[in-house]
């Protein structure tokens, strides 16, 4: 017997979860993503029009569409079930089109988690599609398609073949660059810190100094410090001149948002935003758990901007909390997260769909990759919803001869939260106990430790800080950080270098002809403001077209200017200083995918090229003849090799930093730890801390 009810979703995975859920009278088959868009040959928006989008079916799609088609003749009611966001709702209104649905019918099902009984109860309930959320994503595709359209043929004719510009990605590049400009014009100043130890008893314990005659004092050189030095007596004893004893209140994160979940997983876990999204997509559309659950999805929708939680899924909490970590872990009043300006609100938190599936659990059915993740989201959840830690401080000044050094203590008497969950914010956070200390005591100055510094320059951005900054600065949404990164980069405007982002050439002369012809593209507030109007479509309190209109006229009017005032630049080819070993013509330096590489001249006539190689000063650990090499695998990962290969076939992943090892032998590397770069033995636990970086 035909399935009388159809369901189109996105994807297989999702597809396959819910029919299982549903019964033998419902067939769930899945659209793909999106089966209409703008085409990519031409702009695809009559700007003369009311900037009436032009969408065909999506090349490839052809066979989706008649299958999609075929099984809607065969039903009796037909339910769109793609994604509950602004993509899905659309992807829900083009499925429509395509099959001739009436768009004011009842035919919407949407849920934020697919479990048996979030997804039955959805089906309960189905809307119409809403047309506030197809405009706002209809506006946000047709505003970025202005911009890319019109800015990128312009690059690609006055600067080189493949490069793009868009709204979000030029912000992004923007960023980067102003950060990278603010280090090279950092001037560092020098101060220095005076650290002393003190004893009372058998107890030693640091202090820090603070300032002269009861008055805060930065130590600017080291001519201050002797003076502070030749003001105290070394042999005369220091007085406790002030103790406070506090009590604080450590309270946890709020469940993750999908910005949130990008940061820490990439500061926890090392994860690129990309995979992070890749791994929540598999989580929340299912994973085969076997026996009676089957497939079942594992947590909540991964693109929300909420921290709000349902209250079914509190008290599934609350139980477990008190169940297994007892009442005192167990919070009796949950404090809501601040919700980010902008943020609608539209979905729960991400969180796991049942408390109940610990990540030990599921060791068996997850991969590790998957689990990482998983582990991250349960923990932050579940830790969400417990007590705050309780910690013990103590500050203690110290005084003689006028001279204040002052010393901080903390102890945590309840764990609280921690004992599930510490956030990469709090990561640094070290209990340090002093001595029982009194007003009035005596204690003896055992050493003093005057260090010199120098201020430091911003650093540069992390794909979780670049998140950061983006989200803070009201830019993009969460959903569109992971493709604008991975553009930027696939442009080759930056490249990662230590896990951070700096600027190419290439990016710097791109950003600054935008910035020159284009400032309200890379300008944050103007771009915030549109994407706050972009936002008040999404609600219904504004229309789309004014909104477009309002931005592109004066951009078409630039675009016409830039037409005009851009000059041709000519990326030259660098020359390499050596001749191709294949035709003896000049070999130059040019820029591709991962970077730099050398070229015959006489390309495409001789196709020689060779990796661009950067020595780092040791000699190869296995021939003792060659210097070692850093180079780059297919997926762009640095490795170290023999100069001589393939005569000497040595490679390593770790850099070889020219010392053997004083327990066996083996050659030493650079490794990252938690404390930072360390030199360790690959053999043995022989491990010394160096600069941290």
């Amino acid at each position: 017997m035909a399935a009388k009810n159809l369901v189109i979703v996105e994807s297989p995975a999702k597809a396959k979860t819910i029919e299982k859920y549903l019964g033998r009278s419902f067939r769930v088959v899945a659209s793909l993503g999106h089966i209409r868009d703008l085409p990519k040959s031409q702009m695809g928006v009559d700007v003369d029009n009311n900037y009436e989008p032009k969408y065909i079916s999506i090349r490839g799609k052809g066979d989706v569409i008649k299958e999609l088609r075929k099984e809607a003749a065969k039903a009796d009611n037909i339910y769109l079930a793609a994604d509950p966001d602004r993509e899905g709702e659309a992807i829900a209104w083009h499925v429509s089109h395509i099959l001739g649905l009436d768009p004011t019918a009842k035919n919407r099902v949407v849920f934020n988690e697919i479990t048996k009984d979030a997804v039955k109860n959805a089906f309960k309930s189905p809307r119409s599609i809403d047309m506030n959320l197809v405009d706002a994503q209809q506006a946000r595709r047709i505003l970025d398609r202005l911009v890319g359209y019109s800015i990128s043929p312009l690059l690609w004719k006055k600067v080189k073949k493949g490069l793009s510009a868009g709204r979000v990605q030029s912000v992004a590049l923007k960023l980067i660059i102003d950060r990278e400009e603010e280090i090279r014009n950092f001037k560092p100043e020098e101060y220095w810190s005076l650290d002393a130890e003190f004893q009372k008893g058998t107890a030693k314990f640091a202090a820090s100094f603070y300032g002269l005659n009861n008055k805060k004092m930065d130590l600017k050189d080291n001519a201050a410090v002797q003076g502070v030095l030749k003001q105290i007596d070394k042999k005369k004893p220091f007085a406790i001149t002030n103790v406070v004893k506090k009590e604080r209140n450590r309270y946890p994160a709020p469940p993750f948002t999908t910005s949130s979940l990008q940061q820490e997983a990439n500061r926890k876990l090392n994860f690129r935003t990309r995979k992070t999204m890749m791994l929540a997509q598999q989580l929340y559309e299912g994973i085969n758990l076997g026996g009676k659950e089957g497939t079942t999805g594992l947590i909540t929708y991964m693109r929300t901007d909420s921290t709000r939680v349902s209250s079914v899924a509190k008290a599934e909490t609350s139980k477990f909390i008190h169940d297994v970590y007892g009442e005192a872990y167990a919070a009796v009043k949950i404090r809501q997260g601040k919700l980010q300006e902008g943020a609608q609100d539209a979905h729960e938190a991400i969180r796991p769909t049942s408390t109940l599936r610990t990540p030990k659990s599921l060791e068996s059915v997850l991969d590790k990759d998957q689990m990482k993740l998983y582990q991250l989201i349960w923990n932050r959840f579940v830790a969400s919803e417990m007590t705050p830690a309780v910690v013990d401080t103590v500050a203690v000044t110290i005084e003689q001869n006028g001279a204040t050094f002052r010393a901080n203590g903390s102890h945590t008497k309840f764990p609280g939260f921690t004992t599930l969950y510490v956030s990469s914010r709090d990561d640094g956070e070290k209990e340090n106990l002093l001595p029982e200390l009194a007003i009035g005591d005596a204690v003896k100055l055992v050493k003093t430790d005057p260090a010199q510094h120098f201020t430091q320059p911003p650093a540069r951005y992390s794909e979780a800080n670049l998140v950061k900054a983006l989200e803070e600065n009201g830019v993009g949404r969460p959903s569109t950080y992971a493709p604008t990164i991975e553009t930027i980069q696939k442009r080759y405007y930056v490249k990662l270098t230590a896990r951070r982002f700096e600027p190419t050439e290439l990016g710097e002369i791109v950003n600054s002809l935008i910035k020159e012809f284009f400032p309200d593209v890379v300008d944050i507030k103007f771009t915030a403001k549109v994407e706050g109007e972009l936002d008040a479509i999404e609600t219904g309190k504004a229309e789309w077209v004014p909104i477009v209109d309002e931005f592109y006229k004066p951009f078409a009017k630039e675009v016409a200017k830039a037409e005009v005032g851009i000059e041709k630049i000519q990326m030259k080819d660098e020359p390499a200083g050596f001749d191709c070993d294949v035709c003896g013509a000049p070999m130059v330096v040019k820029m591709g995918r991962f970077g730099k590489f050398y070229a015959c001249s006489r390309f495409p006539d001789c196709r020689n090229t060779k990796a661009v190689v950067k020595e780092i000063g040791v000699v190869c650990p296995k021939c003792g003849i060659g210097q070692l090499v850093e180079r780059k695998s297919k997926r762009n990962r640095t490795f170290y090799g023999c100069s001589r290969y393939p005569d000497c076939d040595f490679v390593a992943w770790d850099k070889p930093v020219g010392r053997d090892c004083p327990v066996c032998g083996h050659y030493l590397v650079e490794k990252r730890g938690r404390g930072g770069m360390q030199v360790v033995c690959p053999n043995n636990d022989y491990k010394e801390a160096v600069a941290k970086s």
